[in-house]
């Protein structure tokens, strides 16, 4: 009672935040006599002002009320559509980084102006992200006048653009576009070779119109790139074969603490005479060698009927070293799953796997700031607040809504209810009241078609096989005697305008014939009447057959109908039934949130490893720090080899040389010069000057190469194993995650256990990337080919050769013309996949 009270002598929390902003529309308001009286050319040069003042110091919101006021003033010249105060207020709510939920009508593609205009002052680029191509190509058309004659560009991401138009898109101030293109283009950046083809600059702002259909609706579903696992699966079986001719201590050494099988230097010549190859540790060789190396510890490390099983179809199982119990769906990674099928001469399975993936969630949590515009979020403001960090600001409409909402009429029979939605729409139509018809299915949406056609009522239908239409449909929907069916994924974003005489017969009529889960979804039917105080009307009807009441509570209400003995036809009109209803919603839209807050979890705990991983190529690619990355690693390296085989105190006569050597030559390719040590020599200075021997080795091969080939190497090198060792984390992360939640069945929490086991993989991964990264840095070896000048531009630099060789590539590539395998001709001296064509 007290609350009710307080909030009727305080407001709502709503009301007490839309008081706050009102003084600043005012602010507004007192700018447009000024502006009035400039030119078309004094008020564009407005935006170059606002830039210089922003440059210097002063902040958007100290720019707002003037910067609004010069885009109410453009709007009006350009398009003849002035600004509400209302819309002000939503334009001032999207600029604080909230939700601004608005009826239907209400004018949300205007209000983005406001703050799209704002923030994109900055020279950071803003975005406007819609849910289909149609509305943002579409509205960037459309508010794209005011952007333009402001002096603002414009850009539209969609779906079918090449990467040289997607990057002149995002390099505009303003850049329109869907949910799906912007988070793929996040992704595709990300798996890039050259910076410069990077098309999407860093995230600063996005306003997401439908916010509760994209980052709600969708947010269930991640987005996701795969490919293939392997190019073929035939390798794995050459393989095989060629590990099975090698022998125990003399080609390899098995270590079964660490297990792990390595090869040993006549090993190496071994294989190479077997696979016909010249050097194992060439850069293209590098899957044979990684083959190799899983086919050894797939026959010396992993034992069958101990690690693994093979079932009787045929397929190779893990068995859990714990339990004893089959992982079901669960498979070794990097290629050692495979390594184990061919062993077993079993049938390799080849499958995709996830190369890169984001969810929404995370997606638009890149940016640094995002806002909405929806006209129903407030049933969802709970999951806006908790998931996003993102208020809900609901905005007054600009004049009274005086829609009429009729109860729910709830029917025994679907065969009933649907009886009466005819009848309720003949009745319309025979009146030339317009009627919009929501169903929840395609399925639905042509069952009402037919009986329609039977009862001789013209009428439209839109939903997922005809929305090629969908504008056209939706336009209109409101013209006298017009009847239309539309699912609820239909006909958002396009406002239905009251042709002539329609107020005077009660304005558009809305039927819903099934309750959706959501209410939010309900409401947004609901709302394509009443816009802009127009009137209007609604109505559910419902049956104890649809799928909601079946579920939730329809044998009770059938009890009720029963017990009133209720005739065919004859439905039920009570608050108790609509109350049961929303009830039933209400828990389905919680069991929903759920399963995107599970979702979110698990991403989560990748999206911090894809962050940091995703930064590491950003530095490589833009040169940050290279030598000092591979020179970490080089010290990583010896600080094990260290802790192992040289302990601080001692001296040199106590170290284990043998072990040194070994390490060194496995790591770096190189024979440690014990000859300059004195046995009294502390390990410490030991230490040092073995450590220089190694970056004297590295120096000399800089040297062989020359500064700027080598460093390119060291960036092809680094990328090509951080893709490789990523690629197969995700496919063991994937794994993981399908089999975790069995580990509930043994008293442990699987969010908690993945969260284990998943910063013991990524830790395992960084690990094998130095390592590999060594190794392979010390064993690359040189062609000398002589460099063929560039016949029409001799003096082109080495940079703008490779560039022209990419471009080369990508054609002969759609030719089927290019050699992957023969040296790259921009002189490298790299395998031509490795180097200009490794995109």
């Amino acid at each position: 009672m007290l609350k009710y009270i307080a909030k009727k002598i305080l407001g709502t929390k709503n009301d007490r935040e839309i008081k706050r902003i009102q003084p600043i529309v005012a602010q507004v308001a007192a700018f447009e006599p000024a502006l009035l009286t400039l030119s078309d050319a004094e008020l564009a040069a407005k935006t170059v002002e606002f830039r210089s003042r922003y440059q210097n110091g002063e902040s958007l919101d100290a720019l707002l009320p003037e910067a609004f006021a010069v885009v109410r003033e453009a709007s009006r010249r350009v398009l003849d559509m002035r600004h509400y105060d209302v819309q002000i207020i939503g334009g001032m709510v999207l600029h604080m980084g909230r939700i601004s939920e608005m009826k239907t009508g209400e004018g949300k593609t205007l209000v983005a102006t406001l703050a799209i205009y704002l923030n994109a002052l900055s020279g950071k680029g803003a975005h406007l992200v819609t849910v289909n191509d149609y509305l943002a190509k579409r509205d960037a058309e459309w508010m794209g006048q005011i952007y333009r004659f402001l002096g603002m560009s414009v850009g539209i991401i969609v779906h079918g653009l090449s990467d040289a138009e997607r990057k002149a898109a995002y390099a505009c101030d303003i850049t329109y576009g869907t949910n799906n293109e912007l988070g793929f283009d996040y992704l595709r950046d990300n798996m890039k070779f050259d910076i410069q083809d990077y098309v999407q600059r860093p995230l600063h702002f996005a306003i997401v119109d439908e916010v509760d259909s994209i980052l709600i609706d969708e947010a269930r579903t991640p987005l996701i790139i795969s490919g293939p696992t392997d190019d073929s699966t035939e390798l794995y079986y050459v393989v095989d074969q060629v590990v099975r001719k090698l022998t125990k201590e003399v080609d390899f050494t098995v270590d079964e603490k660490a297990r792990n099988s390595v090869l040993t230097e006549d090993g190496v010549k071994n294989v190479e005479s077997l696979m016909k190859i010249d050097n194992l540790y060439d850069m293209g060789n590098v899957a044979i060698l990684h083959h190799v190396g899983q086919s050894l510890r797939a026959h010396w490390n992993y034992q069958r009927d101990v690690d693994y099983m093979v079932d009787e179809q045929g397929k190779v199982v893990i068995v859990d070293e714990f339990t004893g119990r089959v992982l079901e769906g669960r498979r070794y990674s990097d290629g050692l799953h495979q390594a184990i099928e061919a062993k077993e001469k079993v049938k390799i399975e080849r499958e995709n796997q996830t190369l890169a993936t984001i969810t929404y969630q995370n997606f638009f949590r890149l940016y640094e700031k995002i806002a909405g515009m929806t006209g129903t979020a407030d049933t969802e403001a709970a999951e806006f607040k908790k998931i996003y960090d993102l208020d809900v600001t609901v905005i007054p409409t600009n004049v009274p809504m005086i829609r009429k909402d009729a109860s729910d009429k709830v029917f025994k029979t679907k065969e009933e209810k649907f009886e009466a939605v005819v009848a309720e729409i003949k009745e319309h139509y025979e009146s030339g009241q317009p009627v919009l018809v929501g169903t929840v299915a395609v399925e639905t949406s042509e069952y009402l078609s037919n009986l329609l056609k039977k009862a001789k009522i013209p009428h439209n239908v839109l939903n997922a096989k005809n929305h090629a239409r969908e504008a056209e449909i939706i336009l209109n929907a409101g013209q006298k005697g017009m009847i239309t069916i539309a699912t609820n994924m239909a006909g958002r974003g396009t406002d239905i305008k009251l042709g002539e005489g329609v107020k005077e017969l009660g304005g558009l009529h809305i039927i819903g014939t099934e309750r959706h889960e959501s209410r939010r979804i309900d409401n947004q039917l609901r709302g394509r009447a009443g816009r802009q105080g127009d009137p209007g009307s609604s109505r559910f009807f419902l049956s104890l057959e649809d799928d909601l009441m079946r579920i939730f509570g329809g044998d009770r209400i059938k009890t009720i109908m029963d017990k009133f003995g209720m005739e065919r036809g004859e439905p039920i009109e009570h608050n108790l039934v609509s109350k049961a209803i929303e009830n039933s919603q209400k828990k389905v839209e919680n069991y929903h949130f759920e399963m995107r807050k599970h979702l979110l979890e698990y991403d989560d705990v990748m999206n911090q490893q894809r962050l940091i991983i995703y930064a590491y190529r950003r530095d490589i690619l833009s040169g940050h720090h290279v030598d000092g990355m591979v020179e970490e690693r080089i010290d990583q390296i010896l600080n094990d080899i260290y802790q192992t085989h040289i302990p601080d105190g001692a001296f040199f006569a106590d170290i284990d040389r043998k072990a040194v050597s070994e390490s060194f030559t496995y790591f770096f390719n190189l024979t440690p010069d014990f000859g300059v040590f004195a046995d009294n020599e502390k390990t410490i200075e030991v230490r040092e000057r073995l450590r220089q021997q190694v970056i004297d080795s590295l120096k000399s091969k800089e040297d062989e190469a020359g500064v700027e080939r080598f460093a390119e190497l060291k960036r092809h090198l680094l990328l090509h194993i951080i893709d490789t060792t990523w690629k197969d984390h995700l496919l063991s992360m994937d794994r993981m995650k399908e089999g975790i939640g069995l580990r509930s069945y043994g008293q442990k929490n699987p969010l908690t256990e993945y969260k284990r086991e998943a910063f013991e993989l990524f830790d395992k991964m960084m690990h094998r990337i130095k390592e590999e990264v060594v190794r392979y840095m010390f064993r690359v070896e040189f062609r000398y080919d002589t460099e063929v000048p560039n016949e029409t531009n001799p003096s082109a630099t080495r940079q703008q050769r490779r560039q022209e060789e990419r471009q080369k590539g990508k054609d002969s590539k759609r030719k089927g013309a290019m050699d992957p395998n023969q040296p790259c001709s921009c002189g490298s001296g790299i395998k031509y996949k490795l180097c200009c064509g490794a995109n």
